[in-house]
């Protein structure tokens, strides 16, 4: 999928804004390194940064790091495959802010990781739960079917119990690890639905001509209203994994 970083920024802040949450949880002091695994545009590799800890940031997208490295030139970027990260026993931690439930082969995801990171090294870490978006995916189905288009969810979106047990597969142990209802308003009134569509069912919306892509963003709204339109704004139907994980030391 291409994201498109200006639509990201402008429309969607809401991701990073929920993400500084978990920076909390994170030691961000001078001697620490830190990479950020689908960072972005940068915001939150940056919050991660600013008490001295040494922090590399890597996307999958270009467009989104050529905006990272414009928006903060004093930090690392890299375009980088979080499957197939290039580093091993590197890092004290690995953040990640609603990035996994993009990410199908999670095996490899969580293995990577692991290599990733020293011994007793954190994964701190928060994306899509069971359950996440599913007014929205629904009503879109529904209004893509109508076009005779079958739409498969690109998303994984997994139980704490499921993760859990993929974790403890991985090499990880678990101290924190639960799901929970995040209701979130999405920016612009009316448009907003509309906008979200757009940035994240990007690839399926491809397959449309511009008339047809303009039916289903409508037929979808319709869908949604009497769910998720609630005192003149969009809310979307938003259900999270949150993690925090230890690399588990390796026996000699």
């Amino acid at each position: 999928m291409k994201w498109n970083s200006n639509l990201y920024d402008n429309k969607h802040s809401f991701v990073a804004e929920y993400g500084k949450a978990m920076i909390d949880f994170v030691n961000t002091q001078k001697g620490q390194k830190i990479l950020d695994v689908g960072c972005g545009t940068g915001i939150l590799t940056n919050e991660l940064a600013k008490n001295g800890a040494a922090v590399i940031g890597t996307d999958s997208s270009k467009d989104m790091i050529d905006a990272a490295k414009s928006n903060y030139p004093h930090l690392i970027f890299q375009v980088q495959d979080a499957t197939n990260l290039p580093y091993k026993n590197e890092f004290d931690t690995v953040f990640s802010n609603a990035v996994f439930h993009w990410i199908q082969n999670q095996e490899k995801l969580l293995h990577s990781i692991h290599n990733s990171l020293g011994n007793n090294g954190m994964l701190i870490c928060e994306f899509g739960a069971k359950n996440n978006i599913s007014q929205i995916q629904t009503a879109f189905e529904e209004a893509a079917g109508q076009k005779r288009y079958i739409y498969c969810s690109p998303f994984f979106f997994p139980s704490k119990e499921e993760y859990k047990l993929l974790l403890e597969q991985a090499g990880f142990e678990v101290k924190h690890i639960i799901e929970y209802d995040r209701p979130t308003p999405l920016a612009d009134g009316e448009k907003g639905l509309y906008n979200w569509i757009c940035q994240f069912f990007a690839g399926d919306l491809l397959n449309f001509s511009n008339e047809e892509k303009e039916e289903i963003l409508l037929e979808t709204e319709r869908l949604c209203r009497n769910s998720i339109w609630k005192s003149g704004q969009w809310i979307a139907d938003y259900r999270r994994i949150q993690v925090i994980a230890v690399r588990k030391v390796k026996k000699e």
